[in-house]
């Protein structure tokens, strides 16, 4: 997990270009999740520098998650600009999920 953190936000920070496995983005993502959790239930609990923090954590792996996320796209044989089909309330989430 820890190459794969390394790879994805470290070397290939805004590359859109190429293809992600499907463990590359799915540990990517995994990691977020875990550490985006872990600063907020601090946050809630032990002091508001933590929600500064996760804050912070969320705009940086922006970038890195849309990369991964159109990598992933592109290993699928699908446009990195299907990501868009977000944009459709809960139907879109829901097809983008299940593609990626």
């Amino acid at each position: 997990m820890i190459n794969v953190w390394k790879t994805v936000v470290t070397e290939r920070y805004a590359q859109f270009d190429g293809r992600a496995g499907r463990g590359e983005y799915w540990w990517f993502f995994l990691a977020n999740v875990i550490i985006a959790i872990g600063l907020f239930v601090l946050g809630t609990v032990v002091s508001a520098i933590f929600l500064l923090i996760y804050f912070l954590f969320g705009l940086a792996m922006i970038v890195p998650g849309l990369a991964a996320a159109v990598r992933r796209l592109h290993d699928s044989d699908k446009s990195g600009w299907m990501i868009l089909i977000s944009v459709i309330p809960i139907v879109g989430s829901i097809i983008l999920l299940v593609v990626l």
